[in-house]
């Protein structure tokens, strides 16, 4: 996007005269606007499709009356709640109330900027990419934490401290997922890891086909995403049988939105994170490009809703002894194993020698 930036400056000897920390806040700011834009029509989409799709799997319509099938309902629903009173509990910590619900779609909306969209669409080729995505999307914790406190309500309070041990928990066998691909790409940038997987064996050059032990760890990775999107099964942080709302219980309007609004986005988000270290992200049959990218995600956003609506929550218990007593002694043994195959087995794709 700098190149970009400069492209324009020298284009244009307007631009010459502005000062550099001028001119590249500038580019910021409306590149932000513009992403920010991108990503409200996602989640807003993504909120319609998945009441759609649940609505299906429950032999229901769904929203059907606001536009064509349904389709503007999501608009309908983000201007109630604009319009909607925003109440704040008299015991309740105001500015840290206040700041909670932004500070949660922070942690959300930081990490698109190094998405590789396509091979030249990125708004920022971090050479830390997936280091600098797994650092802010830890914000999210914080920003739930804050909201369960600062709400002074024991559901609230009880599904902040849910949240945070889970989140927390399953961020180890993620992490270990993540480093058996860097492990195996030798780089963090994200580009970079899409870079690593395009070759003439086509497909089979993508991540999850190099050995026996990254294809293991996608599912460590995924299930892990799952747990850390709080998403069903592994949605006890807001279970509304046990803690009417959980963390969000005493929020309403716009605030309580923000906190759906991350969690719709961060559907994609784990779509475009899971495409990109395991599917090879943006190449794809035929011509690469952005169209890859979008439909690897959107895969995954639908296998998600498809998941919640099909599974039953687990207990406490259970989630727990999943992430300690499974998914982290798996990832620690495809971390190892992907060290293996690099040693013995350097430039031998597993499915190539399947053949």
């Amino acid at each position: 996007m700098k190149e970009f930036a400069d492209i324009i400056r020298n284009a244009l000897p307007v631009f010459k005269s502005i000062p550099d920390a001028l001119y590249y806040g500038i580019w910021m700011l409306l590149v932000a606007g513009a992403l920010l834009g991108v990503v409200s029509v996602i989640a807003g989409i993504t909120s319609w499709v998945e009441r759609r799709v649940a609505g299906r799997m429950m032999s229901r319509f769904g929203p059907n009356r606001v536009g064509p099938q349904g389709s503007l309902q999501w608009i309908a629903d983000g201007i109630k709640c604009l319009l909607k009173e925003d109440l704040i509990p008299a015991l309740a910590d105001k500015p840290l109330f206040r700041l909670a619900p932004y500070i949660v779609f922070a942690g959300m909306f930081a990490t698109w900027v190094v998405f590789p969209f396509s091979k030249k669409i990125i708004v920022a080729d971090l050479n830390i990419g997936i280091l600098y995505v797994l650092a802010v999307s830890s914000l999210v914790v914080i920003g739930i934490l804050m909201a369960g406190w600062a709400s002074n309500n024991k559901w609230s309070l009880l599904g902040a401290m849910r949240a945070v041990a889970q989140i927390v928990s399953y961020e180890v066998p993620s992490v270990l997922a993540v480093l058996s691909v860097v492990l195996v790409s030798g780089t963090l940038s994200m580009q970079g890891i899409v870079e690593h997987q395009r070759g003439g064996s086509g497909v089979l050059r993508w991540n999850i086909f190099h050995d026996p032990f990254l294809f293991i760890a996608f599912f460590v990775f995924f299930i892990a995403q799952i747990a850390e999107g709080n998403r069903t099964p592994f949605d006890l942080p807001e279970a509304e049988s046990e803690l009417v709302a959980g963390y969000s219980t005493e929020y309403s309007g716009m605030r309580f939105v923000m906190f759906y609004f991350a969690e719709w986005a961060n559907l994609f988000v784990i779509g475009a994170v899971s495409s990109t270290l395991f599917f090879g992200g943006w190449e794809g049959p035929f011509i690469a490009g952005i169209h890859w990218f979008i439909l690897k995600s959107c895969f995954f956003v639908f296998l998600l809703m498809w998941i919640r609506w099909t599974l039953p929550r687990l207990r406490v218990d259970q989630l727990m002894t999943l992430s300690w007593k499974y998914l982290t002694p798996f990832a620690f043994v495809c971390l190892v194993g992907a060290a293996a195959w690099i040693l013995f087995l350097p430039d031998r794709y597993f499915m190539g020698m399947l053949k």
